[in-house]
């Protein structure tokens, strides 16, 4: 084949169109003019096949949000896929994108239930998985600390279900699971799983200028959040540091009409101020009905506008942080699922809505 055939072939192919830009201002742009001392932040995630792609959300993501998080790149299931296999290079990836584009990186979710189905195994003992513990976080926070644009690291995930109780292992090796908790318990009166503490001393040494931050699902079930309240105390107890709460708000379309929901959320934002945490909502998506409804793109921009809202309100007492899952409109596993744009990065309301807050943000609480 002649180059210039090839090149001919190469300028023939179809380019991935731009998406639409919405009209205002981009929410980097608000948030670097309105809240320049850095207690707001409004990021998003998509994963590596989106950014290697250069596809419409890999285009939406550096346009519009100051930092990135990317969905599973920095996981033990990614990173270490099999014993004595190590693969750094897709977050690695993740550190030139975010350079390349000025933004903010939030390592997320590295000691959780997505480990490698090896881990999950049923055989697997205290001391093997202590061991990994203690090679896997250390690797990972010597790599990337220091580097200027990581900023947080999401120590570990999903550590109790939505009852309060700890998230444990499973038979067999298939399934949602957790198998840190086999390493062990402490003897303080919660039984609190050693792999928690350990993990937060493990990022604190060798992750001395990253925030660290305890990162839980659910609903705003109180349940749970109060239970990730007593385990960032005893954290602190031991002497550790944790310097943020997470929460990752996959909510249903009219989460903010359910009586008391609000409420909690502001409950909590003011807790964490006042133990100088930071509070991030670290992945918000709006779940929508099975059948589609005539009013949904409405809905679904109330629905974000209300969490964003009682960030807002917060913004003086301490930092707040809000990271949407994903970008653009999904459906998973059979379930239909809400951001801030359609799926051709079309703007929904849901953008315009959040625009609007951050331009013209609420009164501040006291």
């Amino acid at each position: 084949m002649t180059f210039p055939f090839l090149l001919l072939c190469l300028l023939s192919l179809p380019a991935i169109a731009s998406p639409p830009i919405p009209e205002g201002r981009r929410l980097r742009d608000i948030v670097a003019d309105k809240y320049p001392e850095g207690r707001v932040w409004i990021g998003a995630t998509i994963d590596a096949s989106a950014r290697s792609k250069g596809d419409i959300e890999e285009h939406i993501l550096h346009r519009e949000f100051s930092y990135s998080t990317p969905e599973n790149e920095f996981k033990q299931s990614q990173i270490n896929p099999r014993p004595g296999s190590w693969k750094w290079n897709l977050a690695d990836k993740w550190l030139d994108y975010s350079e390349r584009h000025r933004q903010t990186l939030r390592i997320h979710g590295p000691i959780g239930p997505q480990v490698s189905t090896w881990v999950r195994e049923d055989h697997r003992t205290p001391e093997e998985l202590s061991e990994l513990l203690e090679t896997f976080m250390t690797d990972l926070c010597r790599r990337y600390q220091g580097h200027p644009r990581v900023r947080w690291m999401d120590v570990v995930n999903e550590t109790v279900d939505l009852k309060g109780n700890w998230f444990g292992p499973r038979p067999g090796s298939g399934g949602w699971e957790n198998p840190w908790t086999i390493i062990g318990v402490d003897i303080d009166p919660y039984r609190t799983p050693l792999y928690i503490s350990r993990a937060f001393a493990l990022a604190a040494q060798h992750a001395p200028n990253l925030k660290l931050i305890y990162n839980q699902h659910s609903a705003l079930e109180p349940a749970s959040m109060e239970a990730v309240k007593r385990a960032v105390l005893y954290l602190r107890n031991k002497g550790l540091r944790v310097d943020g709460i997470g929460w990752q708000a996959h909510v249903r379309l009219g989460w903010e009409k359910i009586p008391g929901n609000r409420e909690y959320l502001g409950s909590l934002i003011r807790w964490c101020h006042q133990h100088k945490l930071e509070f991030h909502v670290t992945e918000m998506n709006v779940h929508l009905a099975k059948d589609p409804e005539a009013n949904e793109d409405q809905a679904s921009a109330e629905t974000f506008a209300a969490i964003i809202e009682d960030l807002l309100k917060h913004r003086n007492n301490g930092v707040v942080a809000w990271n949407c899952w994903h970008v653009t409109d999904f459906t998973r596993n059979g379930g239909r699922l809400a951001l801030l744009f359609a799926a051709d990065g079309s703007p929904k309301s849901a953008y315009y809505a959040v625009q609007k807050l951050l331009e013209e943000p609420p009164d501040a609480v006291k």
